[in-house]
């Protein structure tokens, strides 16, 4: 399993933005919005969520292959697992959500949980585990199992969400929805982050630590500057979308609580930007220039958007390719 925080949330980001890319022929886009019964078993330490709408890939040979391609070893050998024990995940799959979330006191100890929801033959599934004299753990009324020696368990929540991962996330899970743990519900700034996106078909959420994570990243050498240690504390929390109905667009916004440390982030962003623009290829540069950077009232916001052949030839630059490995 992914266990570093940088790691994970750098392969999460990658793998929402990878899943979704060559998705952008579909006409109808339904919202990936989490149920209550979902929302009720994350737990309530969010650092970053992202949410996809599976039946997008479905969609478009190419956004399998792709997905093939990026997707952690992880999370193809939960497929596997689920798939022996009678889980379709093509047709059964509607949304996929990906957690992480800080465990006990310690900001660093930051863990991953899965939550998949769509139309689940709950009792199929059971019965071959049992057929495979797979041994459950017991959670109160719910049952474990763990997936084969993929080091993952599932736990079905109802006939429509499941949760998945380590055996200590799921346990997590079960405790959060059985109100032995707070939830996100109750989680005001995440909520409240979650309100302009989760109506995407791809969307993400990300607290202050993860904020401030991503933006380190993003930014690069840049980052090392004062100007940036001097404003990364006034990182409040991010969000970012896709959007495929014409075209692909991308949409990030950086909450910074003030007017100055959402412009001096700007700025640095933009440096970046020209840094790479300097150095990348010319499909790098092509893509780099319909990237649009603004600070607006407290905010940093960041559009992109490209026709669907702009965005394959991207994908296929060094600098993509640079950023997936």
């Amino acid at each position: 399993m992914l266990n570093r925080k940088t790691s994970m949330t750098r392969k999460i980001s990658l793998v929402a933005l990878a899943l979704a890319t060559f998705a952008a022929s579909t006409t109808s886009l339904p919202a990936a919005q989490l149920s209550s019964d979902a929302r009720a078993a994350i737990p309530h330490d969010v650092q970053q969520m992202v949410v996809i709408d599976y039946r997008i890939m479905q969609n478009s040979p190419a956004a399998m292959a792709l997905r093939g391609q990026v997707m952690p070893p992880e999370l193809k050998s939960l497929e596997d697992a689920l798939r022996n024990s009678g889980l379709n995940e093509s047709h059964d799959v509607d949304q996929l959500a990906f957690i992480l979330y800080r465990a006990g006191n310690d900001s660093e100890d930051v863990r991953t949980v899965g939550i998949a929801q769509g139309q689940f033959p709950v009792d199929e599934v059971i019965a071959s585990f049992r057929k495979q004299k797979v041994k459950a753990t017991q959670v109160r009324t719910t049952r474990i199992y763990p997936l084969g020696n993929t080091g993952m368990s599932v736990a079905f929540l109802d006939q429509s969400t499941m949760v998945f991962g380590a055996l200590s996330a799921v346990h997590k899970a079960l405790d959060v929805r059985d109100g032995l743990s707070p939830s996100l519900l109750s989680n005001g700034p995440v909520m409240d982050t979650m309100k302009s996106v989760d109506a995407e078909p791809l969307w993400s959420v990300l607290d202050q630590k993860g904020t401030q994570t991503m933006m380190k990243q993003v930014l690069g050498e840049a980052s090392q500057v004062a100007d940036f240690e001097t404003v990364k504390k006034r990182l409040v929390a991010s969000s970012y979308s896709m959007n495929f109905q014409h075209g692909v667009r991308f949409d990030m916004s950086v909450d910074t609580g003030d007017s100055f440390a959402a412009a001096t982030v700007s700025s640095l962003l933009n440096a970046a930007i020209l840094y790479k623009k300097m150095s990348g290829t010319e499909t790098d540069k092509a893509a780099l220039s319909e990237t649009e950077i603004r600070s607006n009232s407290g905010r940093l916001e960041v559009h992109f958007s490209a026709s669907n052949e702009q965005f394959t030839t991207l994908l296929k630059s060094p600098m993509f390719a640079s950023m997936v490995h």
